[in-house]
């Protein structure tokens, strides 16, 4: 089916009081993993390709975001594709001529007064060409290879009238919120403050993004999306999947040399838990009218 537009798979889940999950994918094994999961599940999905993995792919965005685009126009399910955590202006700009129906801008690295100008920039030039734009505001660490941040030090999370500020001022149509959550975690041991999602749902006309929540245990994740989450942001989870896949084979199979059959076992893993945790989020059915079945 044609390519899905992300702020429309966002917004049918946000008014399901549900959320869509969107997967960072590296190679075309996540790809077609994701593609699986979704379609077992039976649910519409993201497939977010970020910056850092633009720059592992030899700075170079086409290649895999033509065989994104590709894979989801064969889906028997929705499939949008989100540029995920853009920090520099010249990709943003790649965006549209890639397929991408979205982009996360991410200048939350700046001081509060340069994150508003320049992602209010961001958003200007993105909304011009139909592109819809995330940002980020609060300190979800994790990024770029550095240590997980103390999400419970003073001062790391989101405050709610700032939000309410940001989001005004900059024009985004969604915004990351930093809860308790930090990216990059191998373990699932985040305790989310949900009193502070739901004050931050109730002070933005915009939907919640859930960054990190491969280390969110599932129980928090669903009070979470009950909360007011609508977008949930999947990648760690992915890369322990597939390397426990492969590292199991590979053990078990020292004389393996085809790729095909490691990958291949990757893969499967990879499916498999795209598909619990669409289950886990209850991401609406594809087709659903908001309210009716939810993913398992």
């Amino acid at each position: 089916m044609p390519l899905a537009a992300t702020g429309e798979l966002v917004a049918r889940a946000a008014a399901a009081r549900s959320a869509v999950v969107a997967f960072n994918v590296i190679t075309l094994e996540h790809i077609e993993a994701v593609v699986a999961g979704a379609e077992a599940a039976g649910a519409p999905v993201v497939l977010q390709v970020s910056e850092n993995t633009v720059r592992f792919r030899h700075g170079r965005l086409l290649p895999l975001a033509r065989a994104a685009a590709a894979a989801a126009e064969r889906a028997a399910v929705p499939v949008a594709l989100h540029l995920d955590h853009v920090q520099s202006d010249d990709l943003l700009r790649q965006a549209p001529d890639a397929g991408f129906s979205s982009v996360m801008y991410d200048a939350s690295r700046l001081p509060y007064a340069e994150n508003l100008a320049a992602t209010g920039a961001a958003a200007a030039w993105a909304h011009a060409r139909g592109l819809w734009i995330e940002a980020e505001l609060g300190e979800v660490g994790g990024k770029d290879g550095a240590p997980p941040l103390d999400a419970h030090a003073p001062g790391a999370r989101t405050d709610p009238e700032e939000a309410h500020a940001f989001v005004t001022g900059s024009g985004v149509d969604a915004l990351a919120v930093a809860v308790g959550n930090t990216h990059a975690m191998t373990e699932r041991t985040a305790s989310l403050d949900h009193d502070l999602i739901k004050r931050l749902a109730g002070a933005l006309d915009v939907p919640l993004v859930l960054h990190g929540s491969s280390g969110v245990p599932d129980g928090e994740l669903t009070a979470a999306v009950a909360g007011g989450i609508a977008k949930v942001n999947v990648g760690t989870a992915l890369n322990l999947a597939m390397t426990g896949a492969i590292r199991g084979f590979l053990t078990e199979r020292p004389e393996a040399v085809d790729s095909r059959t490691y990958l291949g076992a990757g893969r499967e893993a990879m499916a498999g838990e795209v598909r619990r945790l669409i289950g886990v989020v209850g991401t609406p059915r594809a087709g659903a009218t908001p309210g009716e079945g939810t993913a398992s």
